[in-house]
């Protein structure tokens, strides 16, 4: 008896879960994750890799620049 009526609920579920219109908390979920609201339009191209952008990157194009120009003058 016990298999066949927690065996039902479980397809109760499923289809549930299945068949749903999702309902889905956006602010909530945002709030869990840590995410800041975006507000206003951006001013420029922000994305997920913006946060990841490395500092040194600046850097690494003025080394750049200054190996073309050194290399250049070698030939």
């Amino acid at each position: 008896m016990g298999r066949g009526r927690a065996k039902a609920k479980q397809q109760k579920v499923a289809r549930k879960l299945k068949y749903s219109s999702g309902g889905t908390d956006l602010d909530r979920l945002r709030s869990e994750l840590g995410v800041a609201e975006d507000e206003g339009s951006p001013s420029g191209p922000s994305g997920p890799d913006d946060s990841y952008a490395d500092p040194h990157d600046d850097l690494v194009d003025r080394y750049a620049d200054l190996a073309d120009k050194y290399s250049d003058s070698d030939k």
